[in-house]
């Protein structure tokens, strides 16, 4: 009975996979960002070729009528082959677990009664992909992307492209007399000039998460309250803090560690990364390993079952996903340190 209930093209590769891609996930926060921070490429393959290049502005010198025009140098790129990472996560029904469902007369109303029971365990698997997503988000934005044990480096994107790890600017939150509106500048100004060609005008912010008593020492310095206390956002200061404070150019996120360290932020640091720059960030998304899907388009997430053909007892729910998320212009990152 269960397996007939699989076989029905409800439960197939295809349909589970869009079942699940429908499935309501919470945009953590980088997440929210969407296409914004990283812009999505659907790969038929898990190999693919990242490519940055190196380009700029050049001034054209003024020439006679009749000279030979300068000549256009080719494109400076470097290629590199990166792997899509597999993230897999499955829960198996036994038959057991559906005696009130698989007892009903009409089977259609089995085969939906069975559908709600994946779906709940979908949800919870693609909650879990998508948790595993923000953290690999979160890797891109300090530059280096671990694995769930926050220790093995998947990809080091200073390594991978050469570039060094950025010196800390040094807020000094805890002199009285520091112009922090300056650091800010300094900061702008540096991620502006390590980024030729990607950062545009007018569009391109600059974001910064922060540890809790980074953010604390911030949103009360005294230059910034003297500032707020002169204009009609004095009341501000006066009631409980938000988790978002802009200032001198850069918007500031009390970020919120998680109890057990999955995601954090020093608490008296800051991560500071552009939004809206082109081609900064990048998420690629592979295909899945599975016949219906080789070769195509990567999706999100993938969904697959596999009923137990020997004895008729379990069905096996896997959730699948194959993400890459590349930083392509770890130069732009910046780190700063409240003392």
């Amino acid at each position: 009975m269960l397996i007939d209930i699989f076989n029905n093209r409800a439960f197939s590769a295809v349909e589970l996979t869009a079942v699940l891609n429908d499935t309501p996930f919470r945009p953590e926060f980088l997440g929210a960002f969407g296409d914004a921070l990283f812009p999505t490429v659907r790969s038929r393959f898990r190999v693919v070729a990242v490519v940055k290049r190196k380009s700029g502005m050049a001034l054209i010198p003024v020439s006679p009528i009749g000279a030979p025009p300068v000549e256009l140098e080719g494109p400076s790129a470097d290629v590199r082959p990166f792997f899509t990472r597999r993230l897999a996560k499955g829960s198996t029904v036994m038959a057991e677990e559906l005696q009130g469902v698989l007892a009903l007369p009409d089977f259609q109303a089995t085969v939906e009664g069975v559908q709600a029971e994946l779906a709940s365990r979908a949800t919870t698997i693609r909650a879990d992909i998508e948790t595993t997503h923000e953290h690999m988000r979160l890797g891109a934005i300090f530059g280096k992307v671990v694995d769930a044990d926050g220790i093995r480096v998947l990809d080091d994107w200073f390594q991978n492209w050469g570039v060094p790890e950025p010196v800390a600017f040094n807020f000094h939150l805890d002199q009285a007399a520091t112009n922090v509106r300056s650091v800010c500048t300094d900061i702008r100004d540096a991620m502006f000039n390590a980024s030729p060609g990607s950062w545009i005008q007018g569009r391109t912010e600059v974001h910064a998460l922060c540890g809790g008593t980074f953010f604390k020492l911030l949103t009360s310095h005294p230059t910034i309250e003297r500032v707020y206390l002169n204009t009609q956002n004095a009341l501000q200061l006066g009631q409980e803090q938000a988790d978002i404070w802009e200032w001198g150019g850069i918007t500031f996120h009390k970020y919120r560690n998680t109890p057990g360290g999955e995601f954090a932020i020093g608490d008296n640091e800051c991560r500071i990364f552009p939004l809206g720059a082109r081609d900064a960030f990048q998420r690629v998304a592979g295909p899945a390993e599975f016949s219906p899907f080789i070769n195509t388009p990567g999706q999100d997430v993938y969904g697959l079952t596999i009923p137990d053909r020997d004895r008729d007892a379990f069905a096996r729910y896997e959730g699948y996903s194959y993400p890459l998320y590349v930083c392509l212009r770890p130069e732009m990152l910046q780190r700063g340190v409240a003392s």
